[in-house]
C-alpha cells in the first residue's frame, strides 16, 4: 500500500477510514486493523458497526501538521 503525500493528507476530508489513516502513517492495513483492534492505534479511532473511522485533526496532529481552520469569524 502506497504511502499519502503530503498533498493528499492536507486535503482530506474530516473523517477518514482507518486504511487511508494508516497509508497517511505508513502503516500497513493489516497493522492498523490490529492496533485499532486492541485500541492501540496512535491516535483516536471511532468504531462504527464492524467499521472504523479516523477524525483527521488527531491525525493531522499527530504528524505534526496544523489542523486546518476556517475563516476567522467576523462578529
Amino acid at each position: 500500500m502506497e504511502s499519502l503525500k503530503l498533498t493528499e493528507v492536507t486535503e482530506l476530508p474530516s473523517v477518514v477510514d482507518i486504511v487511508t489513516a494508516a497509508r497517511a502513517l505508513g502503516l500497513s492495513r493489516t497493522y492498523a486493523y490490529e492496533l485499532a483492534k486492541r485500541g492501540e492505534f496512535p491516535c483516536k479511532v471511532i468504531r462504527i458497526g464492524t467499521g472504523y473511522r479516523v477524525p483527521t485533526a488527531p491525525l493531522l496532529d499527530l504528524l505534526g501538521l496544523a489542523t486546518p481552520t476556517g475563516p476567522a469569524r467576523k462578529d
